[in-house]
């Protein structure tokens, strides 16, 4: 066990584990599977605007572990929403155990439009999304919308199971709807001179241009899945999938994993709100 991961679990006889904004748990069906998250709001004015789900739930006699990160943009109402209605969405779907990957997608879309309906009440903000779903420990379906992303680690080599929705490598899908991308010295491209993601839920304003349908996957945990890490993009900024991956391989506690990755992102000078999960198979 290494220093960090003592002074952690010392921290956590002494406060307790009721920080919301860290915390861990592990499977019942395989007592090797545990997960831990930690959120680090970023140097910028607003509040915090990451949201975090992380948890193993029982439906009937399958286990499903949900685990998700929000990341939320001009308000946190919608990453809340998400946090609250999502995964509730996805189950709903009468295919979910059949085949996830379908069921997924029409989740996602008739969430934003419930989103969007609701836009009186949640504001004009919007959020990006990245969401895994373990199901009895074997399968697991990742999705997402915009850039926090998913990487896994098989025999120590980073795998990235989702796609970075830009609007430099969606440009030409913008403009059919009638959108443009800016380009601006020292900025990043935005649709509309706006938003730096192509794809995100919410964001009434420019819905016209932009996408709320996921990337999806579906990966079997096999004996060479080590663990995944599900992040904001506070932590992509400025670190690649390997190096994350390099970094807390060796960490055992899920929960110190989470915690070491947010805290080397804001050493490399990351500004943004920092959200991270991990997810350990062995």
């Amino acid at each position: 066990m290494t220093g960090k991961e003592i002074f952690y679990k010392m921290k956590e006889k002494v406060l307790g584990s009721s920080d919301p904004d860290s915390g861990k748990g592990k499977s019942k069906m395989s007592k090797h599977i545990t997960h831990g998250f930690h959120l680090v709001k970023g140097r910028s004015d607003h509040a915090m605007e990451d949201y975090v789900v992380a948890q193993f739930k029982q439906v009937e006699n399958n286990e499903l572990g949900l685990f998700a990160i929000f990341d939320g943009h001009s308000g946190h109402s919608v990453p809340d929403y998400l946090r609250s209605h999502l995964f509730d969405n996805i189950l709903k779907e009468p295919d979910f155990w059949t085949e996830p990957d379908n069921a997924v997608k029409r989740a996602y879309i008739i969430t934003d439009s419930t989103i969007l309906e609701k836009s009186g009440e949640l504001g004009r903000g919007g959020s990006t999304a990245v969401t895994a779903i373990l199901i009895n420990c074997q399968t697991l379906v990742v999705a997402n919308i915009g850039d926090s992303r998913a990487v896994l680690c098989k025999n120590g080599v980073a795998k990235q199971l989702s796609v970075d929705h830009e609007p430099t490598t969606e440009s030409e899908d913008i403009k059919n709807r009638g959108g443009f991308v800016s380009n601006f010295p020292g900025d990043v491209p935005r649709v509309d001179g706006q938003l730096a993601v192509s794809r995100a839920f919410g964001d009434k304003s420019l819905k016209k241009h932009l996408s709320s349908e996921p990337y999806v996957t579906v990966e079997t945990i096999d004996d060479e899945a080590e663990f995944v890490i599900l992040a904001s993009d506070g932590l992509w900024k400025v670190m690649s999938n390997q190096e994350a991956v390099d970094a807390v391989r060796d960490v055992k506690d899920a929960r110190s994993a989470a915690k070491n990755l947010t805290e080397e992102a804001r050493n490399r000078k990351s500004s943004d709100d920092i959200s991270c999960v991990v997810v350990r198979f062995h």
